[in-house]
């Protein structure tokens, strides 16, 4: 199982212990480091600075919203920073929901979704391999556009520039039970954003036959503390925003998710208070349990022996979320 480091997005403004970050986990050996975009900063300018400050580490993004882009400009993004990293780009994508989609980027939220992914990997994939023009007779990605307000006048075209890899790994960020079958079909891995090691069987019938190389890549919050209730805090802050704040109240994927780990009830009271205004008390209904399950946290010795439990399964992949240098230091050292 390899480590990676997931910086996330941006907050209020650039974080400038990411680099720092960055950087330290390269030296640790840390195979990854992985950026997101939500509606502020992006992925890729990040993700891109830090290549240039690097030399060895794997560059990810998870996850990059297809709403932000065009599948052709999204392939061009990685094939240009795969150039500039000299091959260390991996790009991860994820649909995100109807309140971003049409809330951010103005655009309706597909009536498909598997159908919508399926086009953006497809058309990526060809922009990569750079075979033949882009050519795609699709529902929501059609390559040449064909809709009745176009000219008419557009035609297949043709990467000008020749890929560095024709193969740069293509993940997905997938919450569904059938956008994860689908994601172990037509990706090269998966990026769960809740995995816990004891409920496996949440996601076993979407995981089944695996192929050999599939990467299975969750995020954890991890940190080497004394006290177990203080440093899962963070955790329920990040679960209570996305559960509460990540979706609207008829249609969140995160708290249908939640629900399916086993914590229907619960998903429905942080939604409830978070959309009530009362955000505090939305983070602190967050089951302690819950978070515990999904993240790396308390004195070394208990992490170590919880980090067996995710060795277990099926993740190649753990992407470390800590701000913590000494913490990443930890898991190395563990994962060893």
């Amino acid at each position: 199982m390899r480590l990676g480091l997931a910086l996330g997005y941006w907050g209020r403004g650039p974080n400038p212990a990411h680099l720092e970050l960055a950087c330290a986990a390269e030296e640790l050996g840390y195979h990854s480091v992985w950026t997101a975009e939500a509606w502020g900063s992006d992925a890729f300018t990040p993700l891109t600075w830090i290549a240039a400050h690097t030399s060895r580490i794997g560059l990810g993004t998870a996850v990059a919203q297809m709403a932000a882009r065009t599948p052709t400009a999204t392939a061009m993004h990685a094939l240009t920073l795969d150039h500039l990293s000299g091959g260390r780009m991996m790009l991860g994508l994820g649909l995100s929901g109807p309140q971003v989609v049409e809330g951010w980027y103005g655009r309706p939220f597909p009536s498909s979704p598997l159908t919508a992914t399926r086009e953006y990997v497809d058309v990526i994939r060809q922009v990569l391999r750079r075979e033949a023009p882009v050519e795609l007779d699709g529902r929501f990605h059609a390559h040449p556009y064909g809709g009745a307000d176009g000219t008419g006048l557009g035609k297949p075209l043709k990467a000008i520039t020749h890929p560095l890899r024709p193969d740069i790994p293509v993940l997905l960020g997938a919450e569904g039970p059938k956008n994860i079958a689908q994601t172990t079909r037509i990706a090269d891995g998966w990026l769960p954003l809740y995995w816990s090691p004891t409920r496996t069987d949440a996601y076993e019938a979407s995981l089944t036959g695996l192929r050999d190389g599939f990467l299975v890549a969750p995020m954890v919050r991890a940190h080497v503390c004394d006290d177990v209730a203080e440093g899962l805090l963070p955790v329920k802050a990040m679960l209570g925003f996305y559960i509460g704040g990540m979706g609207h109240a008829a249609r969140n994927f995160h708290a249908d998710l939640m629900a399916r780990m086993g914590y229907g009830d619960e998903a429905r009271r942080i939604q409830d208070l978070f959309l009530a205004g009362r955000r505090d008390e939305a983070v602190l209904a967050v089951p302690d349990a819950f978070a515990d399950e999904i993240s790396l946290v308390g004195p070394r010795q208990r992490i170590a022996e919880r980090l067996e439990l995710w060795r277990t399964g099926p993740v190649t992949d753990l992407l470390v979320t800590s701000p913590d240098p000494n913490t990443l230091r930890v898991l190395a050292d563990l994962n060893a």
